[in-house]
């Protein structure tokens, strides 16, 4: 599958696959000065990039799993969501989860992005829905 890429700017970097297995792309920050993400803080940083996502398939935005556990930072929304029709500036809201600062440096590995597709469910109401052994169990139901 092809993705079209825009580099929007000077020190914007093409996401990068680490291995050749590897499901996500790296995303990178935006080159240029070291951004400080300062304790229990997010801040919105920089690709450079947009891109064109096929109909029928949405760009995930993860952590990065040597970040995330090291560093403490990952995407404030746990997943971001990138629809096949946006065009704009993909950015990653980063956050720190430690009690200290923490820097990002320009062309550092923020996030990583996989390309995946996706059902589009039209949704009806109903007075019932279909029984299962499960029901209405939830959180903590099925066991620890």
């Amino acid at each position: 599958m092809r993705v079209r890429i825009k580099l929007l700017t000077d020190g914007a970097v093409v996401p990068t696959y680490g291995t050749e297995f590897s499901a996500g792309a790296d995303l990178y920050a935006l080159g240029g000065e070291d951004i400080t993400v300062e304790p229990h803080s997010t801040v919105m940083v920089h690709t450079g990039i947009a891109a064109e996502i096929p109909t029928g398939y949405v760009g995930l935005v993860y952590a990065r799993s040597g970040l995330a556990t090291k560093r403490s930072l990952a995407p404030a929304n746990k997943v971001g969501v990138i629809d096949s029709d946006y065009r704009g500036e993909i950015m990653v809201a980063l956050h720190n989860h430690s009690d200290a600062p923490q820097s990002i440096a320009g062309g550092e590995r923020i996030a990583q992005l996989v390309i995946a597709p996706y059902v589009k469910a039209e949704f009806e109401t109903a007075d019932s829905l279909g029984d299962t052994e499960r029901g209405v169990g939830g959180f903590g139901s099925t066991g620890k």
